[in-house]
């Protein structure tokens, strides 16, 4: 079974053509019984999409604010991703993909390399101290 949050049972719902009134009913049924917890939805989603996808923080946040979840329940999930994982994270994707790269000339490959990271959801500030480091080395 997989998580779910109250924006995608309503989606589903929605698609089966429900009443609201019986949506309303359907979702109190489904909260009271802890069926859909938003904050341990929130938690699952940043753990899988950082764990297996190799997201960045700012990709998931935004992902979640899609699903309408709130800021509290998005901090809560953000928890679940450790600064050093993430810190490592971000440093393996950058040799993955600086080594896949074929630009010689030094300024392209940084450009391309950091819009990469950051089209991956890392924070811009960490993206570009990480690429100077790599060229400093």
């Amino acid at each position: 079974m997989q998580d779910r949050c109250q924006w995608d049972v309503r989606q589903k719902l929605s698609e089966w053509g429900l009443l609201e009134n019986t949506k309303n009913i359907i979702m109190i049924e489904l909260i009271k019984d802890s069926f859909i917890d938003e904050e341990r939805y929130a938690r699952s989603f940043c753990r899988g999409k950082f764990r297996i996808k190799k997201w960045g923080r700012r990709k998931i946040e935004f992902e979640l604010k899609k699903k309408n979840i709130s800021s509290v329940c998005i901090k809560k999930g953000m928890e679940e991703i450790d600064e050093k994982e993430y810190l490592k994270a971000l440093e393996n994707q950058a040799e993955k993909k600086n080594g896949l790269i074929k630009e010689k000339n030094h300024f392209k490959r940084q450009t391309k390399l950091g819009n990469y990271l950051i089209k991956r959801g890392f924070e811009t500030n960490l993206v570009w101290e990480k690429l100077k480091e790599m060229s400093d080395k």
